[in-house]
């Protein structure tokens, strides 16, 4: 019972490229349109919406780890190793690295709205007005605190040791419910990984040395001796 077998906490791992392209989208965003006349005050309201309001939604709910926004694993289909590992992402070390990205996304969104003007000859958002732009950025700011989470829930869980994992109990459908974000169409089925196990080295037979005594040996020696002389 690892959760390495699982293939869908492998695949949480992709956020590692995306979130660099999601940024540069923010950034091609913000290019398309003119600050107004309290720039601050638009990014503040922007983070509160994006990142701010979803990160208190998630530490109470987090996202749940078999749901990828657009898809998900039904609930009633889990495996029993699915519905174990849902409950140890119960932890606050997940609860702190929520608020970490919600924090790093105000500071992330003041310097892309401050350097976006240099992408805006080639920003295909350029007549766009600045309230949407801003909504937009707020959409994405969501989406990168969403693969945040989900990125640091699939560490976690993948790190989780099998007897960790043996002696959880299972999430049920109502905790499920009331406890975790599910968000997506529940269409993903993907069976589990085939993982080579792990072979035991067989231990090399002891051998036993016979003791020979004095006597016996002397007699070897003679009856040896005795057998070269015969013609």
């Amino acid at each position: 019972m690892t959760p390495r077998s699982e293939p869908l906490l492998w695949l949480q791992l992709i956020g590692v490229g995306v979130l660099p392209l999601e940024a540069l989208l923010l950034l091609l965003v913000l290019a398309g349109s003119d600050p107004g006349p309290l720039p601050g005050l638009e990014r503040l309201l922007c983070w509160a919406i994006g990142a701010l309001a979803p990160a208190l939604l998630l530490m109470r709910r987090p996202a749940d780890v078999w749901s990828l926004l657009l898809l998900q694993t039904p609930p009633k289909g889990r495996r029993e190793l699915q519905r174990r590992l849902s409950r140890l992402q119960a932890t606050p070390a997940l609860t702190l690295a929520t608020a970490v990205g919600a924090a790093l996304g105000l500071p992330l969104l003041w310097w892309i709205d401050r350097q976006a003007a240099v992408a805006s000859p080639v920003s295909p958002f350029s007549a766009c007005p600045r309230l949407v732009a801003l909504l937009l950025a707020a959409l994405l700011l969501a989406l990168m605190l969403w693969q945040w989470q989900q990125l640091f829930q699939s560490l976690w869980l993948l790190s989780r040791k099998p007897e960790t994992v043996a002696g959880t109990a299972p999430l049920s459908l109502g905790e499920l419910e009331q406890q975790r974000l599910s968000l997506g169409l529940p269409l993903l089925l993907p069976e589990p990984l085939l993982l080579p196990e792990p072979q035991k080295l067989s231990e090399p037979s002891a051998v036993v040395p016979v003791a020979v005594e004095p006597e016996q040996r002397t007699e070897k020696a003679e009856g040896t001796d005795l057998d070269q002389q015969v013609p």
